[in-house]
């Protein structure tokens, strides 16, 4: 931690001098207007994709294996995996009925089952808690 602030610390009294230098040398005419406003863009458009990348969450891998501890502990059964994961791709309860072939009733009890071992009321908190405990991708 002490590292990365004496990087970003270092980084930050660069841009510093370079901004010092540059307004010293446009002060001085050194060089044109133009070649002044080029090198500001260039430094906000590496400071944009920095900040973009450090901010952007890395993708997951392509082969997701549930947290199968935290299935456990939370008591979720396999097939309110399935509707949690099928909740998670946004299908309603009929939707969710017909792919796994059960009644609306049975997605129901299964949906109020996960929502009562998650401790949430919505399908969004669900989602979000489920993903928290690395059980959904």
């Amino acid at each position: 931690m002490v590292r990365q602030a004496v990087l970003y610390g270092l980084a930050l009294a660069a841009v510093a001098l370079l901004l010092d230098w540059l307004d010293y040398s446009h002060a001085m005419r050194l060089h044109s207007t133009e070649f002044y406003v080029l090198c500001i863009a260039v430094l906000f458009v590496a400071l944009g994709i920095w900040v973009g990348h450090r901010l952007t969450p890395s993708p997951r891998s392509a082969m997701f294996v549930p947290n199968a501890a935290a299935l456990q502990s939370l008591g979720i059964s396999a097939r309110e995996a399935e509707v949690l994961t099928l909740i998670a791709a946004g299908h309603s309860n009929k939707v969710i009925a017909r792919q796994l072939a059960i009644s609306p009733n049975t997605v129901k009890t299964h949906v109020s089952h996960v929502f009562e071992k998650l401790e949430v009321a919505s399908r969004t908190q669900a989602v979000d808690r489920a993903r928290s405990f690395d059980i959904l991708p």
